[in-house]
């Protein structure tokens, strides 16, 4: 919702004790906490870790390298802007969608006339101060082109169009844009530096139909951190 050479992982819940050392306990149920993956920053989206929803082994495991690249800012569409209840601020853009065997690496192949579906964007800590790292953007693809074994896992959610439905899905910085200095670590905790922007992937556990579009993908920001009547906010691809 992916460095100088600590790998970790960003999970959507916090530490208690972090959480009550800002008084938050209870605006932070859907926080990110951190454990350390090989090279990689990763967020499971709902339905993570039960059996078929499980991202491929590979996925959480891709090699450093990424977060330490510096790339220019890419072509994206108009920014949004987000706040959590404890005042961290976020800024987002969609740079473009698409679908691949392999959208996060080496991965395991799809069945046959099945792919990956995948998503980029820009995220950016608006504010002049540290903010937790979080990948707020979820991935929405139309219900008819999931194939009728992951049919179950492909959940709507509120305020987007009933025909678009999310699956589990992996998020990862894949690179810095320009100057700014990679995610460090504070009170194990995984932090932006004030400004920091990435690009970050979005691509889907589960597999969807060779034949899905890259114009039927959408990003959107639905989770109650960031929205709070929990309606989703389209990321809009330039």
């Amino acid at each position: 919702m992916s460095d100088s050479r600590q790998p970790y992982r960003s999970h959507r819940r916090r530490k208690k004790s972090h959480a009550g050392r800002l008084g938050l306990a209870g605006a932070l149920t859907g926080a990110v906490g951190i454990a350390a993956v090989a090279g990689a920053i990763v967020v499971l989206r709902p339905g993570d870790g039960d059996g078929a929803g499980s991202a491929p082994p590979s996925l959480a495991s891709q090699g450093d390298g990424a977060v330490g690249s510096s790339v220019p800012a890419p072509k994206a569409g108009p920014p949004v802007g987000f706040t959590t209840p404890e005042g961290y601020g976020y800024s987002l853009a969609a740079v473009m969608a698409g679908t691949s065997r392999q959208p996060l690496g080496a991965t395991q192949a799809p069945p046959s006339g099945t792919t990956y579906a995948y998503a980029d964007y820009v995220l950016t800590n608006s504010r002049r101060r540290p903010v937790l790292l979080d990948f707020p953007a979820d991935l929405f693809m139309p219900k008819s082109q999931v194939p009728s074994s992951a049919q179950e896992r492909c959940m709507p959610q509120a305020g987007i169009p009933d025909d678009m439905c999310t699956l589990p899905n992996h998020s990862r910085i894949t690179a810095r844009i320009g100057a700014s200095k990679a995610p460090v670590e504070d009170g194990g905790d995984t932090m932006i530096p004030a400004g920091a922007s990435y690009v970050v992937r979005i691509a889907s556990d589960l597999p969807v139909k060779e034949d899905l579009s890259a114009d039927d993908l959408r990003l959107y920001v639905w989770n109650a951190r960031f929205t709070s009547d929990r309606k989703g906010v389209q990321l809009a691809f330039p």
